[in-house]
């Protein structure tokens, strides 16, 4: 191994990285490192020599460095993203979910220690979503990797426009091996069945972080009529109406491909108890407000409100005319799952929205889950933002 360059990390600025944090953002660096290529293999040292990390270096954008080792003795190179990719899948069977699961993560990015990589599995067929130029530039070997560990039917590699933008790097979704997978790939998860079209679905086909959270939500559904706001495929209401025996769901959301995928899912599920519609999530919330219409179970599961640091206060206020929106027409007694994806709003962040939410409509909120993701989507502490999602489960008095 050829000895990589040295970027020296400004003074008082390296406990992050001796903590293991993967991002090493300009400012924390010196600038005297000079004009390096994407993808060169650097060591972070102290300003006093010491050396610190390993990773990758990127010029486009803040983030500069993706470190990926804290073993000096360690290369960055084919065998070392197999290699993690391997740890990736042997945490998910310790987990109990690989290869039991129709559809599971095995490759979560900073929590498995390859920053800017996620793999999910659908059945037989692989969503490669690379999330950084570093890993764009490798993703042959990495691909080759998974063929020869997974034997899968066919692999997708997607590059959305906002990464490709914010990296420097073509944006790209396209079948890299075998033959694409049918539009209405069949998958089963908490014993309801769903088609998945990995072609043209959000992220990588379905939100897989909330698996258990749909399960759990559910049994706290029985007997009640349930409002699913941002329903998308229909996750969270099917769960409620086949698992939960509610009496009635009710889900929106604002497109009009979700709806139809979700209607399809309850059809295939025989569930005549839960329709959904086309609508505005805050819109529909006045409506029925203004209606007098009441629910004795809502459940509120939005996209991302916060992409960066400077949306944290919008994505807040977003949060709490949701929720405030909600506890407004929900009945005494009743049950509120609220969900928050944004990871810069962090847990205590959206603990004080409810409380405020509560102190404004004057109800009291009463815990009886705070919960993350599923287990394919582990939480590695030295990185705070893998602990991302929030599902609060609670009653409304």
């Amino acid at each position: 191994m050829s000895k990589p360059r040295t970027i020296e990390i400004k003074p008082s600025r390296h406990f992050p990285f001796v903590s293991r944090h993967p991002w090493a953002h300009v400012a924390s660096l010196a600038p005297s490192h000079g004009e390096l290529p994407t993808g060169e293999v650097v060591d972070l040292v102290t300003h006093d020599g010491s050396w610190v990390a390993r990773g990758l270096y990127s010029p486009s954008g803040k983030l500069c460095v993706r470190l990926y080792t804290w073993d000096p003795a360690e290369a960055i190179d084919d065998a070392f993203f197999a290699r993690r990719i391997d740890e990736a899948i042997q945490r998910r069977q310790t987990a109990g979910l690989e290869p039991v699961c129709d559809a599971v993560r095995i490759v979560y990015s900073e929590a498995d220690g390859i920053s800017g990589l996620i793999v999910d599995r659908y059945r037989d067929f692989l969503i490669v979503q690379v999330n950084a130029a570093v890993i764009a530039q490798r993703i042959d070997a990495i691909v080759a990797h998974l063929r020869e560990r997974m034997n899968p039917k066919a692999i997708i590699v997607r590059i959305d426009a906002a990464t490709a933008k914010a990296e420097g790097i073509e944006a790209r979704d396209d079948v890299v091996f075998g033959d694409p997978p049918p539009a209405d790939l069949l998958i089963r998860e908490n014993d309801i069945e769903y088609t998945v079209d990995l072609m043209h679905s959000q992220k990588t086909g379905m939100y897989l972080d909330q698996r258990e959270n749909r399960r759990l939500a559910a049994s706290y559904m029985k007997g009640r009529e349930v409002l699913d706001i941002c329903s998308y495929v229909g996750g969270f209401a099917m769960n409620a109406a086949k698992l939960g025996e509610a009496a009635s769901v009710l889900g929106i959301d604002t497109s009009e491909r979700a709806v139809a995928a979700a209607t399809a899912n309850a059809q295939r599920n025989g569930l005549d108890n839960v329709r959904f519609e086309k609508g505005d999530c805050f819109q529909r919330l006045e409506q029925f407000k203004q209606e007098g219409k009441r629910f004795s179970g809502i459940i509120l599961d939005p996209p991302r409100f916060a992409g960066s640091r400077q949306s944290v206060d919008a994505a807040v206020r977003a949060y709490t005319r949701l929720n405030r929106g909600a506890l407004e027409i929900l009945e005494p007694g009743g049950i509120l799952v609220t969900c928050s994806c944004s990871g810069r709003v962090t847990r205590p962040d959206f603990m004080k929205m409810l409380q405020k939410v509560g102190r404004q409509t004057r109800r009291d909120l009463i815990l009886f889950e705070n919960r993350g993701a599923a287990a394919d989507h582990p939480v590695r502490l030295s990185c705070p933002e893998t602990d991302y999602l929030k599902c609060v489960i609670c009653e409304a008095r």
